[in-house]
């Protein structure tokens, strides 16, 4: 089956694709003639999932399906959350988001956070929203090379390990992302 994320991010199509398996056709933006950036406007992880599937919906009528994913800091009220990929600025760096990060918790004590993402699938017509969590620690400096985005500062529970320092399939098996992706998976298979 045929199916397009609506990212531009490789990362992320690599590690939807190594989720989703090989019985999936797995197309990004640029796969479909999709060069332009997709608005995300909205307040929520929803509301900028939903946005990003209608939009490929709308323009090219394809099965699709978005994702938003936002890191929440206890310590920083939940920030960055939905500005987790612009954190520090338009055109930001992943390693200047993670230095923000680094520079707003230098000496809190408190270093809770989660990452969520919502999945929004637009299937036929119709939608389908799909949540995955992943509770965890905010690290005081940067560990590991895998990954991208906060990975190297986030340390999931019960690991010892942070995301940019496990391998892909295990950081699949339990990432927010991941968790996601196997709700949406379950209900593709299930249909």
């Amino acid at each position: 089956m045929k199916i397009v994320f609506a990212t531009h991010n490789l990362h992320k199509k690599s590690e939807a694709a190594a989720i989703l398996g090989p019985q999936w056709e797995l197309l990004a933006l640029p796969d479909i003639g999709c060069l332009e950036d997709i608005p995300e406007t909205a307040d929520t992880l929803q509301g900028n999932a939903l946005q990003k599937a209608h939009y490929v919906f709308d323009h090219f009528h394809a099965n699709c399906f978005a994702d938003d994913t936002g890191l929440e800091i206890e310590a920083l009220d939940g920030a960055p959350g939905v500005f987790s990929a612009r954190y520090a600025g338009e055109g930001c760096s992943y390693s200047d988001n993670v230095q923000k990060v680094l520079r707003e918790m230098k000496g809190i004590t408190n270093r809770k956070a989660c990452f969520k993402t919502v999945v929004a699938l637009i299937l036929d017509g119709q939608e389908y929203l799909f949540e995955g969590r992943v509770d965890g620690q905010i690290l005081t400096t940067p560990r590991g090379s895998e990954g991208f985005g906060y990975d190297p500062v986030f340390l999931p529970d019960g690991f010892d390990k942070s995301f940019a320092e496990m391998d892909a399939s295990l950081k699949n098996s339990i990432s927010h992302r991941g968790r996601a992706m196997q709700k949406l998976i379950s209900f593709l298979q299930n249909r």
